[in-house]
């Protein structure tokens, strides 16, 4: 039986732009929000935090859940490598105590290769995954349409 992966993502605008984790792939360079896997024993903030410490190397405040996404692998772009992968993830909205704090964390991704804050006016032109939450930036913030998203990448 395969089990089904807790996720907590932060997101975090400040100055009509998105702080986004910079990767490459095969396929290229894309960008996704900070955060990853919960681990045994600590609640989706805590695990939020050390995620956002590792990644991006800076603490945040975790404010309120905005949405909660499933990322089905088989269903999506990655279905040949991630046919088996199956994550529930939580997005909450988060501030930086330190906004010039951010830099090398503890622990990358092993496809990180950067942090980046991307302009909202930009997020068309990049490849910004989920690539469903796009229309959900708006006037400076974010508005998604529901607080579950579903199977959506």
């Amino acid at each position: 039986m395969r089990h089904i992966r807790t996720a907590a993502r932060a997101l975090i605008i400040l100055d009509q732009k998105v702080l986004a984790i910079k990767m490459r792939d095969r396929t290229g360079v894309f960008y996704i929000l900070p955060g990853g896997g919960q681990r045994h024993g600590e609640t989706l903030r805590q695990g939020l935090e050390r995620e956002c410490l590792e990644e991006i190397g800076t603490e945040v405040e975790v404010g309120e859940l905005l949405y909660i996404r499933e990322y089905i692998g088989k269903n999506h772009e990655f279905r040949k490598s991630h046919h088996a992968f199956h994550q529930v993830e939580h997005v909450f909205s988060c501030s930086l105590p330190n906004p010039a704090g951010i830099g090398p964390g503890t622990e990358h991704d092993k496809k990180q290769i950067g942090v980046e804050w991307i302009p909202l006016a930009d997020l068309p032109q990049r490849r910004f995954l989920p690539e469903a939450i796009k229309p959900f930036f708006k006037d400076g913030g974010f508005k998604p349409n529901s607080n579950y998203l579903g199977d959506v990448n």
